[in-house]
């Protein structure tokens, strides 16, 4: 019996390997993730003000209360990023693992990784611009002294519970309700809107991102409520969101926080007006 030659037997591994694409997904989310909240311990508990005044670590201190306008936007914008990554990406693997399956199924056994991998970064440049907008929002308030520069909240106790009624109320909202069930929804979701071809994944990514940042973008901004970089705050935030989205009866769930939010920043705006 003739033995396969080397070229065979690189092949057959390949395909052997290829077939196994979704634990590479998904051990390649859990990899960034990991890599994510790891930076944010390092920076945010011995250094919790890493964008209060300061430079990134390792870089050298600026002689003024704060770095330049632009410096300081876009060392927000890293710290933005990699929280939006660390919060958004376990409660989207679902989806992530979901087009995995429909993309081999759509190209008959061949190679998804490259598909799914154009898949998750779209979806992820959703949430970096979020991330600069924030980023920019942060400098401006910061600037205004409506959020202490030390502690990345707002000082006005009045302001924070107005947005904690806002985030807690827009739960409430059909918007909310039906980006919710996109979001929980993969197989609904990619059967209406799968395309296969390069833009068609492109524009996948970029709706399911859209999708996503339509149903939590008031829960992120009410990081400025505790602390941009208060972590536990962080993790609360990114534990609500899983909820909401894994949970089976997550929609119902986000109707009961968004009730007790709005009633949490009535009693704080009643306290601070006291």
């Amino acid at each position: 019996m003739a033995l396969p030659d080397a070229h065979e037997v690189q092949s057959s591994g390949i395909e052997r390997l290829l077939r196994r694409d979704r634990w590479i997904v998904a051990l390649a989310l859990a990899l960034v993730t990991i890599l994510a909240w790891a930076w944010l311990i390092r920076t945010g508990l011995p250094n919790k003000s890493m964008v209060t005044g300061s430079v990134m670590p390792g870089m050298a201190k600026a002689p003024a209360a704060m770095p330049s306008m632009p410096g300081y936007i876009a060392t927000a914008f890293i710290m933005w990023l990699l929280m939006m990554i660390a919060m958004m990406l376990p409660s989207a693997a679902p989806m992530i693992l979901v087009y995995a399956r429909f993309a081999r199924i759509a190209r008959r056994d061949g190679a998804v990784l490259v598909p799914t991998m154009l898949f998750i970064g779209c979806y992820i440049a959703t949430w970096a611009a979020f991330s600069l907008l924030a980023a920019t929002a942060q400098a401006a308030l910061v600037s205004s002294g409506l959020v202490s520069g030390a502690a990345l909240a707002f000082a006005d106790h009045r302001v924070a519970g107005a947005l904690l009624v806002a985030a807690g109320l827009y739960n409430l909202t059909p918007l909310k309700q039906a980006c919710l069930a996109g979001c929980r929804s993969p197989l609904s979701f990619l059967t209406q809107h799968w395309q296969g071809s390069r833009e068609g994944i492109i524009r996948l990514g970029l709706l399911h991102g859209a999708y996503c940042l339509s149903c939590c973008w008031l829960l992120m901004a009410l990081l400025f409520v505790s602390g941009v970089m208060n972590l536990s705050w962080v993790a609360l935030l990114a534990l609500i969101v899983a909820i909401e989205k894994l949970m089976p009866q997550g929609q119902k769930v986000a109707c009961w926080m968004g009730a007790a939010m709005a009633m949490a920043g009535l009693a704080v705006m009643i306290s601070a007006w006291r």
